[in-house]
């Protein structure tokens, strides 16, 4: 007797029922069932969610004019304002890739960004008009520039032929924008500094951004109507997601352009905000604040941090402040936050010190991850579950890029035996939570910030009167993390410390400056090679 799959229908899939996943359509829905619900704060300005819907149509029609099509590249160097927030949705609505640059580049960076992606606008916040400037003329091919000229910010110079608000006039309310026709289909173009001097291209897909959002909510129970502040800057892997995670649970974005202490809390105070994304180093600056500017608030607020490890004190902090603290990992390769720290509720009976240090770890796969595990990265076989063995922390499923932009050799590599490798070493323990304990990549992460060793390295080569220079991350309570400097000087060679920063703020952006420098002989092994780890220990004597 033949066998037959009851589920199998004898239906030819019917192409009209198949709707590609995509961040645009949590927008679309929230737009018509909460059109009159505040969606966008920026000090005094207000866009109820219709209008916010309504801007990014226009948009997106503004960019079809101006001859914008599918794959093509829309870079914006801006801080978090409203027309950073829209263009998540209206530059995908017209087919386009978004492109958030880090806004605390230099120059160079900035320009070999908008070459590799090969952009084709470039939209200009006054406040970064100048360093744009520098990078614009760097390029042999332009793009088009549009000005964005934030009402509460007056510094600086506008660099563009039109302004952000003229353009929306121009575009039209009824463009009749699509999703997708294919999930997999570029929505980001996010670079990292990697292991090299020159960033990698990390591309995103409409598919994991619509489930890394959904599984921001989820993992964090975010709920109906969170209301959110952008401490977290938006062009760290599109915000970690949450601009399409507000769109989706109908929540309340809240601007704010510059990390200060006073600001956030007058924030969380003015507009009652549920939820932020943080560094380490944002926690510190809250956890040190005045008590006269933390006082007043009466309501729970929810953090997320990742980034460099937070040291246990950081949570502790936050934590006899009343603040809920969940520390999440990811990489710009995994849409941000792919590993949460799921907390237990057995877990609510230890003390704050033995809660903080189990909040400290990073945790299990975050719900719509596939797959999470500690290996040894030849065998890929997964390390014992003792808290002891170091493997390196390998990620796949839909939270994992597309790849990296024109870079093929890059893109095999890290995707070795069908897993993504992270590069960063941690333990696995009994319970199944994963904790790092280094970076086989030698990347520092300072203030949340990625540092690439090799990048100041080849700055510090430059130097006349260096001969030899390694750069490793040396722990800093602030920083979380902080670059610092050996250097053995040529024969002859009289320099200072402050000579050598000096030289370097000149020569790169300012955050990726060393703040120590040691003078002396370094390390090798027997073929020559810099033993790193030998001065990582060192520089915590420092």
């Amino acid at each position: 007797m033949q066998h037959h799959n009851i589920y199998e229908l004898g239906l030819e899939a019917n192409p009209a029922n198949y709707t590609a996943l995509s961040p645009i359509s949590y927008l679309q829905r929230t737009a018509f069932v909460y059109p009159d619900r505040i969606a966008q704060i920026h000090q005094h300005t207000r866009y109820t969610w219709a209008e916010t819907y309504d801007r990014c149509v226009r948009l997106a029609s503004a960019l079809h004019q101006r001859g914008i099509s599918s794959g093509d590249t829309v870079s914006f160097l801006c801080a978090n304002i409203p027309a950073l927030f829209e263009a998540h949705f209206g530059v995908p609505m017209s087919g386009a890739v978004l492109n958030a640059i880090n806004t605390r580049l230099d120059a160079e960076a900035i320009a070999f960004i908008l070459q590799h992606a090969e952009a084709k606008i470039l939209f200009v916040d006054r406040e970064f008009a100048a360093v744009a400037a520098k990078a614009l003329k760097m390029l042999a091919v332009k793009p088009q520039v549009i000005a964005i000229d934030d009402p509460y910010y007056a510094d600086g110079e506008l660099l563009g032929e039109l302004e952000y608000e003229q353009l929306l006039t121009q575009g039209s309310p009824d463009f009749d924008w699509q999703l997708p026709t294919d999930e997999w289909q570029a929505i980001t173009l996010n670079y990292t500094s990697g292991t090299t001097g020159n960033p990698k291209g990390v591309v995103y897909h409409h598919r994991g951004a619509y489930l890394n959002a959904a599984s921001n909510i989820i993992s964090w129970n975010m709920g109906q109507h969170p209301v959110y502040l952008w401490t977290l800057p938006l062009f760290h892997c599109n915000g970690w997601c949450f601009p399409w995670s507000v769109a989706a649970a109908a929540g309340v974005s809240v601007s704010l352009r510059h990390v200060r202490a006073d600001a956030i809390y007058q924030a969380i105070k003015d507009h009652c905000v549920s939820h932020f994304c943080a560094a380490p180093i944002v926690l510190n600056l809250l956890n040190n604040a005045p008590e006269d500017m933390k006082a007043g608030i009466n309501h729970q607020v929810h953090a997320m941090t990742a980034g460099a490890a937070p040291p246990a004190a950081v949570i502790e902090g936050m934590e006899r402040m009343g603040f809920q603290v969940t520390h999440v990992y990811g990489l710009t390769e995994t849409y941000g936050p792919c590993v949460v720290c799921a907390w237990h509720d057995a877990w609510d009976n230890k003390d704050l010190a033995e809660r903080a240090a189990l909040k400290a770890r990073q945790g299990v796969k975050s719900p719509m991850q596939q797959d999470l595990k500690v290996a040894d990265p030849d065998t890929l076989q997964p390390v014992p579950r003792d808290g002891e063995t170091i493997g390196e922390i390998m990620i796949r499923g839909n939270l994992v890029m597309k790849g990296y932009l024109k870079n093929p050799t890059a893109t095999e590599q890290a995707f070795q035996g069908d897993w993504f490798h992270s590069g960063d070493l941690a333990v696995w323990h009994e319970d199944g939570y994963i904790e790092i304990k280094d970076r086989s990549k030698d990347i520092i992460i300072s203030g949340g910030e990625n540092i690439s060793s090799i990048e100041v390295e080849d700055v510090l080569y430059r130097h006349p009167d260096v001969e030899e220079a390694a750069v490793v991350a040396k722990p800093d309570d602030k920083w979380g993390e902080t670059p610092c400097a050996f250097i053995k000087l040529r024969v002859g060679a009289d320099v200072t410390e402050e000579a050598v920063i000096q030289f370097c703020r000149e020569n790169m952006a300012h955050f990726k400056t060393p703040r120590y420098v040691v003078f002396g002989e370094l390390p090798k092994t027997s073929t020559g090679k810099i033993q790193k780890f030998i001065l990582r220990e060192q520089s915590k004597q420092i």
